[in-house]
């Protein structure tokens, strides 16, 4: 059986702070239900040490009860997912390198088993990603050792739940090295912790200026406008922080969350382009076309309009593109190609409709995106490839209203 557990990542690089849903997720009957052997007492010891570790964020008191559940019960994947995670909380308050490093393989070997008892989870997937088989090194924050030192005190008490102690930790870091991106998210991750949204806000704000590029201060800063009741902006912040890293799975995870708590299904527009673009292989170009757009007796059909598509791109495959790209010796498809073939097509249909309603749902929503003048979210967000993808850079930087706009308008205002 598999389980998938809805998680929320609340730390940079693999270390995780988990909202308190998780933990009524953990506790449901699900991962229950295939332990029928467990005792009521052990059921609630299970209970506890979960509530320790994801709502209480006391690690270090869950640690051992979650070894005996998983010595008691090694096909539990829940608790040795837990166990994972808390193992590798301990080595943040272990002196010894040599301890550090046998405690990372054997956190490892629990997320393994985790991941083997059917848990599937992108935030587990990270924490493996990060633990070689050999429990790799210690992390390194900083090259100034102050600040390094200062990171290092701040994660030993953050694991003890000492949320104040590590908040002025990372303040001490942040001194020393005033370009660390972490040590001004984990300040204000302690606030939050603390339960001080507006003075988390802050911090997360630093270390935006540090890296706009980064999508984890923008959803951390989301989590804090929620736990002060501000809903909208806490949307926004989550918006951003998809806008700044969109290949990154968890940068979803905050709006996600947003829309189950407000009853909102998230949903981008539908758009079914019934022609096909092989890419140019040995100079050659093939074009597929649904037989259906040449088979219409009405030459008026909008359905025409799609033709235009495959026009479109087949010139810029084999003119257009070395003419606007003259330092690119090899072709690829590009953000401007796609925009102008998609473009062209919402042109062609608004000629042949006259002024009436498309019936076609695709078309109906290619002529909102193009009358909004957001065709090029759209297009990043759901028809990129490997050549669109290296111009988003660039279009992020100039138009981030338009890249925001696209989620407000046509993903969550349209799915209300």
């Amino acid at each position: 059986m598999k389980i998938k557990c809805s998680l929320t990542a609340r730390r940079s690089r693999v270390e995780f702070v988990l909202l308190i849903t998780l933990c009524l997720l953990l506790v449901a009957p699900v991962p229950l239900r295939a332990q029928q052997s467990q005792a009521p007492a052990q059921d609630d010891e299970r209970t506890h040490a979960l509530k320790l570790l994801w709502q209480e964020s006391r690690a270090e008191d869950a640690l051992p009860l979650l070894e005996k559940l998983a010595e008691a019960n090694p096909n539990d994947g829940i608790v040795m997912f837990s166990l994972g995670f808390a193992l590798f909380g301990h080595t943040k308050i272990l002196k010894d390198a040599s301890e550090r490093q046998q405690t990372r393989i054997r956190a490892r070997g629990a997320l393994l088993r985790a991941k083997e008892l059917g848990v599937t989870e992108p935030l587990l997937d990270s924490l493996l990603s990060s633990l070689p088989a050999d429990g790799g090194k210690d992390d390194v924050f900083s090259e100034n050792k102050e600040a390094d030192g200062a990171m290092r005190d701040g994660e030993a008490a953050y694991v003890r739940g000492d949320f104040a102690a590590a908040a002025a930790a990372y303040q001490r870091a942040l001194q020393a090295d005033p370009k660390l991106y972490a040590a001004a998210l984990f300040a204000g991750d302690m606030y939050y912790k603390l339960k001080q949204p507006d003075r988390a806000g802050e911090w997360f704000a630093r270390a935006i200026a540090l890296n706009p590029d980064a999508e984890t201060a923008y959803r951390y800063w989301g989590d804090a406008l929620l736990l002060a009741g501000q809903q909208t902006e806490a949307r926004d912040k989550f918006i951003d922080a998809i806008v700044a890293e969109p290949g990154n799975d968890l940068a979803y995870s905050g709006l996600t969350q947003w829309g189950k708590n407000n009853g909102i299904a998230l949903a981008h527009p539908q758009i079914d382009v019934p022609t096909n673009v092989t890419p140019m292989q040995d100079n050659k170009l093939t074009i597929n076309i649904d037989p259906k757009m040449l088979d219409s007796k009405n030459k008026n059909d909008p359905a025409a309009a799609w033709m235009m598509y495959g026009l479109t791109r087949a010139a810029w495959a084999t003119q257009k593109f070395a003419k606007e790209y003259p330092q690119e010796q090899t072709y690829r498809h590009t953000l401007r190609e796609e925009t102008e073939a998609l473009h062209a097509v919402a042109q062609s249909a608004h000629e042949l409709l006259k002024g009436r309603t498309p019936s076609d749902p695709s078309l109906a929503n290619l002529l909102k995106l193009d009358d909004a003048g957001l065709l090029e979210p759209y297009i990043f967000f759901n028809r990129a490839d490997k050549g669109i993808v290296q111009d988003y850079a660039a279009y992020r930087r100039a138009n981030h209203d338009k890249l925001h706009r696209y989620w407000v308008e046509f993903v969550v205002h349209e799915a209300k």
